[in-house]
């Protein structure tokens, strides 16, 4: 460090006096001076003395490099909206001489808590200290917290200065979800009923097509065939097992909701998307999170199914975090989800929608036609912003339009219960099968 930055780290360090110290360099810079006027021999030394005291107390904690390492756990990194997290905070002197007075601060954002502040004392060298503290939001997001800070304090409390660390962690808040019911109905439709019955049909059969040799195969396996062809080792691959598929569609428009917080539809409608794409996954099913402007999570694939490839908690892992910090769309209309699922036969279809026109029940009514079964809960931004008191039910007429196209159209009222709901829908299924509607749904 050259002479500039010593000074300048030195003004810094002044700045970091206390009450108690600027109150000891006063008191002695006045003493002196009446010291001086009354010829006070005596007094001008305690002046002295109260003056250089606390300049001594900065000068030494200026100089003084403790050598500490900080670090930060979370437990757990991602937890639901209402739910606590607990940090744990590690403080380690490094250096061979031991620390003084130490207080350690972490930067938390306001919807977490306070901001946790302790005390440490003498860390002996080679020393740990380990604390820890509580966050708990009830809004969905992504936190950061930290950096780190340290606070140094001379003993006679007369400076304080404070250092950070660089590093944070982030605290991932996702949506509330429910435990679904495992419902089972008659009427499946082909392309998705079918897919698990051929995921067990198929498992362990032997692909035409082989593949290079892996360290591990078994030489049973082996394609003499294709080994002389190739010129290399090659094995029959077995054919992965194909999965029934479920495709979750949230509607994010902003103007299909009305109002905000914890408590409002849209927040209903994320928490009830989170709790099906996460019943799914436990179900077995490749699982795609598709919202109203076509964008799909996590979108890996080319057809954005998670789940086949991946192992289901790291795929619910992902959604799950995109669905904390998922916000409002700007678009007015679903024709970007639509374009997406009219590729082909997607399986099963659930779907969390806000308002509905006529124009956008009738693009709705057309994703049914796309799909070997639909659900859709339909939230009323308006019944939603008026409460639950006197509130009408949400326009029927858009709820028959869907039906009549295929859908099980659930109407959602304000604080409804989503495990309630998801058995109404399968009640709805189930005699929608006896009447020659197509469909059904695990």
């Amino acid at each position: 460090m050259d002479d500039g930055d010593d000074k300048g780290g030195l003004r810094a360090a002044l700045s970091g006096l206390t009450t108690r110290g600027r109150s000891f360099l006063a008191a002695g810079v006045a003493a002196a001076v009446c010291a001086y006027v009354l010829g006070q021999g005596d007094l001008l030394r305690v002046g002295l003395l109260l003056a250089v005291l606390p300049l001594v107390c900065v000068t030494v904690l200026h100089r003084t490099r403790y050598r500490v390492a900080g670090s930060r756990r979370l437990s757990p990194s991602r937890v639901p909206a209402g739910s606590e997290a607990r940090v744990h905070l590690r403080m380690d002197n490094v250096s061979r001489l031991p620390t003084g007075l130490l207080m350690l601060q972490d930067r938390v954002p306001y919807v977490l808590g306070p901001r946790p502040r302790f005390v440490l004392d003498r860390v002996e060298a080679g020393g740990r200290r380990e604390v820890s503290y509580r966050v708990r939001s009830d809004l969905r997001g992504r936190y950061p917290l930290g950096p780190l800070q340290l606070r140094l304090s001379d003993p006679f409390g007369m400076c304080e200065l404070t250092r950070s660390f660089s590093a944070y962690d982030t605290l991932v808040v996702v949506p509330r979800t429910e435990v679904l019911p495992t419902l089972r109905l008659a009427g499946e439709a082909s392309g998705y009923g079918d897919g698990r019955q051929r995921s067990l049909a198929l498992a362990g059969e032997d692909d035409i097509i082989p593949r290079g040799y892996r360290h591990g195969d078994d030489m049973r396996r082996v394609h003499w065939r294709s080994t002389a062809r190739y010129g290399e080792l090659m094995v029959r691959r077995e054919e992965q097992p194909q999965r029934a598929r479920c495709t979750v569609l949230l509607d994010t428009r902003r103007g299909a909701f009305q109002g905000a917080g914890p408590d409002s539809a849209f927040e209903w409608a994320v928490s009830g998307a989170a709790s099906a794409l996460v019943h799914m996954l436990e179900r077995g099913f490749a699982v795609r999170l598709l919202t109203d402007d076509g964008h799909s999570v996590p979108g890996e694939s080319a057809d954005g199914f998670a789940g086949a490839a991946q192992e289901s908690a790291e795929a619910a892992g992902l959604m799950m975090d995109a669905l904390a910090v998922v916000e409002h769309s700007d678009g007015g209309d679903l024709s970007g989800a639509y374009d997406v699922l009219r590729g082909n036969n997607e399986g099963l279809l659930v779907a969390f929608f806000g308002d509905l026109d006529e124009g956008q029940t009738a693009v709705a009514a057309r994703m049914r036609q796309r799909s070997g079964a639909a659900v859709a809960f339909v939230l009323d931004g308006a019944d939603w912003a008026r409460g639950r008191d006197g509130a009408p039910p949400p326009a029927a007429d858009r709820l028959r339009l869907l039906r009549e196209a295929g859908w099980t159209a659930v109407a959602v009222r304000p604080g409804a219960d989503l495990v309630q709901l998801w058995q109404r829908a399968g009640e709805e299924r189930t005699a929608g099968a006896t009447t020659g509607f197509p469909g059904g749904w695990s």
